[in-house]
């Protein structure tokens, strides 16, 4: 797989219109598309079809997190939309996480990775939230227990990347938001790094939005990035 192939561009916009165009734009330059909770608010479950038939992998960011009866549900639901890739939160505990993955049992599993710490937090937000300690441990123990779990793995900050690589081994998938390339502007992310260093690091696969999809020109935009990451 080329590195630009492990790109995935965050299309947050409830326009969906708007989504299927960039999808069609982006492909061949990128592997797949991550639409969330306020793309799915707005448009359900025909939107997510509709941007679909732009042929790219769908990752569906729902971020899952509440009793294990309702994730479970929730994620028996998602299953009829053929997704590449669906979150929950670490955070909802190893009964939960465990729904997940036999509610996602069957040939055409999709790939189920828990988040671990928001990369819009740092460790002064951890602190106010009464979680104070480094967040490497936090993220580490949080990426063991998923993998304890049988999740596919975890998405973190790129700081945390080369850690979690090292202690999980090369099985364990990694997926990575705040990533911004050289020339983009760090936005609300806290905790970031280039796409180059990203995979360096041991990434799996990249998140990637507004450096792309706010671009005045999105697959100029995604062709510099895979330019970036396949030289």
């Amino acid at each position: 797989m080329k590195p630009s192939e492990r790109i995935f561009v965050a299309l947050d916009t409830v326009d969906a219109g708007r989504a299927l165009s960039l999808a069609r734009g982006l492909t061949g330059l990128i592997g797949g598309v991550k639409l969330g909770k306020e793309f799915f608010t707005a448009n359900g479950p025909a939107g997510v079809e509709r941007v679909a038939r732009a042929g790219l992998p769908v990752f569906l960011d729902f971020k899952f997190n509440d009793i294990p009866k309702t994730v479970s549900s929730a994620v028996t639901a998602a299953l009829p939309l053929r997704p590449f890739l669906i979150t929950v939160h670490a955070l909802g505990g190893a009964a939960m996480m465990r729904g997940a993955v036999a509610a996602a049992a069957g040939t055409a599993r999709p790939m189920l990775v828990a988040i671990t710490v928001l990369t819009s937090l740092d460790d002064a937000d951890m602190k106010e939230l009464g979680l104070a300690g480094p967040i490497l441990d936090r993220v580490l123990a949080l990426a063991r227990l998923a993998r304890n779990c049988g999740l596919d793995g975890v998405v973190c900050s790129p700081l945390e990347v080369a850690a979690l690589r090292r202690e999980m081994g090369p099985g364990f998938k990694l997926v990575v938001p705040g990533i911004r390339p050289t020339w983009a502007v760090a936005g609300d992310q806290k905790r970031v790094m280039t796409p180059a260093d990203a995979l360096a690091a041991g990434a799996d696969y990249l998140v990637i939005g507004r450096p792309i999809t706010g671009a005045d020109d999105p697959r100029d935009a995604a062709r510099r990035i895979a330019e970036e990451v396949d030289p």
